[in-house]
């Protein structure tokens, strides 16, 4: 048997503690039986930005007609050869990060699936392996529905979706989250003729305003089928059709050369051998820990998507970065504290948002006051020509904090770091406006925002 001081099993956010590690003069293990990189690396975060950055230029130059731009040229997407350079970037990338890891001093690297023979006990391949602190990163994988004869067809997730090379003309796209909305408006703008099946709207997670003139404006220029759940799945001579049904029975085919599922994800936590420890998992199969990220066997940590705390790497990095210090580091002894969460969608239009929605502050019974500002009524906006997009802020009437922020335009996802900075300082609506902003820049309509929650919380106190 192979005795470590660490080991850890994933490379998405499980790296940086395996580097630290080694880095400290631990004898550290990583394992991992994919790509190297997570998650986030080889099929996830950055091939997506990648593919949707490019697919969305040729649409927003020629929207760009209603500031007197003029393209007379058929601007279009090269899309086998945007394929092609996404995944050789993230291949590279992989591979760096593959040899940084086998160049370190004091690091194993084991390519090969791991699971649990008892508490701190791992086998991985051939190889038996026990380690003072260990660290589950296992993250988590596409979840896949059961409908039938789904499984004999060649349908893609997201993982499939961001290497196929071939641009489908027709493609049918099961979801309304995140992944459904980003990856298909990639594929609608690249020029596949896309239609979404949706049990009820899209990003139903967002503040209610959001998701509402998300689905408005989105549904101008995509085809959305709501309120339909797959029912068959049919796969012949290339072709899918999905026959559809809504509560009310009513029954519908659906036809496309391809078919994408993004219904959500599942933690990678089912063949860990998790039963041989005193780890316990939920009833979906996250892991479950404590505020301090440890399991229910001591020395045993988990971070991540396999834990589902937060579904994003932003949050995996925020606490590989604590466990180093709290564990490694031994420099804090307080629980893992996240702040104020933020997340974003980037799909046309963007969204991003912080804390609360207006559904969270009312089930909570908060005494609050809602801020909205338009890009329209902006003068950044109105250099731009836009013609959607606002900034919500949720304030709390004794305190005057900030409970949450949300946004739906361009830039969403920068702009709304200015509330995520304030909320985790406990600013509240008289620092913000104390600030002094550009002009005329975009950020002024978050301040607009805030005057607005300004204007109403004095005319109640009044």
């Amino acid at each position: 048997m192979k005795r470590y001081d660490i080991a850890v099993i994933g490379s998405g956010g499980g790296v940086k503690i395996a580097l630290s590690a080694a880095s400290m003069g631990l004898k550290t293990a990583l394992i991992e039986q994919d790509s190297v990189g997570g998650t986030c690396l080889n099929r996830g975060c950055i091939p997506s930005k990648m593919l949707i950055y490019p697919t969305e230029l040729p649409g927003l130059i020629q929207k760009a007609s209603r500031i007197n731009v003029v393209s007379d040229s058929n601007i279009r997407v090269d899309f086998t050869a945007l394929i092609r350079r996404i995944s050789e970037t993230v291949d590279s990338m992989s591979a760096d990060q593959l040899s940084k890891i086998k160049n370190t001093q004091n690091l194993d690297f084991y390519p090969i699936h791991a699971k649990f023979i008892s508490d701190r006990i791992l086998q991985a391949g051939e190889n038996e392996l026990s380690a003072d602190k260990v660290f589950i990163a296992t993250g988590a994988k596409p979840k896949i529905p059961d409908i039938p004869g789904l499984v004999k067809t060649p349908f893609m997730t997201s993982r499939e979706a961001l290497r196929f090379s071939n641009l489908p003309k027709r493609m049918l796209v099961i979801g309304g989250g995140y992944i459904a909305v980003e990856l298909g408006s990639a594929y609608a703008a690249a020029g596949t003729d896309v239609e979404f099946i949706v049990r009820s709207r899209f990003l139903k997670q967002e503040d209610k305003d959001i998701a509402e003139t998300f689905s408005l404006v989105f549904g101008k220029t995509h085809v959305l089928h709501a309120g339909f759940a797959a029912v068959q799945v049919n796969h012949n001579a290339n072709s899918f059709s999905i026959t559809c049904k809504t509560t009310s029975g009513v029954q519908k085919v659906f036809t496309g050369d391809a078919l994408l599922l993004a219904t959500g994800v599942i933690p990678c936590t089912n063949d860990l051998g998790l039963k041989n420890t005193g780890i316990n998992t939920d009833e979906k199969g996250f892991i479950q820990v404590d505020k301090f990220l440890q399991t229910g066997v001591g020395g045993v940590y988990a971070l991540g998507d396999c834990v589902g705390n937060y579904l994003y790497r932003h949050t995996a990095n925020y606490e590989a970065d604590y466990l180093i210090r709290q564990v490694l580091q031994r420099l804090t002894n307080e629980p893992i504290d996240y702040g104020p969460v933020p997340h974003a969608v980037f799909s046309i239009p963007e969204i991003a948002g912080v804390g609360m929605t207006e559904q969270q502050v009312i089930e909570q019974c908060k005494d609050y006051v809602v801020g909205k500002a338009s890009y329209l009524d902006s003068n950044a906006g109105l250099a731009r020509g836009y013609e959607y997009g606002f900034v919500k802020v949720l304030v709390e009437r004794h305190t005057r904090r900030i409970l949450g922020a949300h946004i739906i335009g361009d830039e969403a996802s920068d702009m709304i770091h200015l509330f995520i900075a304030m909320m985790k300082t406990e600013g509240t609506l008289d620092d913000m406006l104390g600030m002094i902003f550009i002009h005329p820049a975009l950020p002024e309509i978050a301040r607009d925002a805030v005057r607005d929650a300004k204007n109403k919380f004095d005319i109640i106190v009044q």
